[in-house]
């Protein structure tokens, strides 16, 4: 029973995350990134990594991502960094921790490169770029 209910949580967990995924491309988040961490870090299954391209628009990602899970879903975030620098804007919803960078920070952080080992769903949005 155990395992199903866990899978059960992962399968729940992933379509929460491909609905992070769709509000932040329908703001045009850039370079957006799924990464399922769950083999590598108890924090959470999922990090989602996406660029904005002002603090402006990084501010608007981090807004519509709550109101529209509170909406849809009425989940709200556990807790939420760095929304009065919005420079790096971090959303925690337990599972699936989101990450709005501005190309700087996110540059310099390069979180791709520290969980590259990780299964990596990059959008192909941003292939474009």
């Amino acid at each position: 029973m155990y395992l199903e209910d866990n899978l059960e949580m992962t399968a729940k967990s992933l379509r929460i995350a491909e609905e992070i995924k769709a509000i932040l491309e329908s703001k045009n988040g850039q370079d957006l990134e799924l990464l399922t961490v769950d083999d590598k870090t108890t924090l959470a299954d999922y990090f989602i990594l996406v660029t904005g391209t002002s603090t402006t628009h990084i501010k608007t990602l981090a807004d519509e991502v709550i109101f529209q899970l509170r909406e849809r879903l009425e989940l709200s975030p556990h807790h939420v960094e760095g929304a009065d620098g919005r420079r790096w804007i971090l959303l925690d919803y337990g599972d699936i921790v989101v990450h709005i960078f501005h190309p700087e920070e996110r540059d310099y952080y390069s979180l791709e490169r520290l969980w590259a080992k990780t299964g990596n769903y990059r959008n192909q949005n941003s292939e474009k770029q």
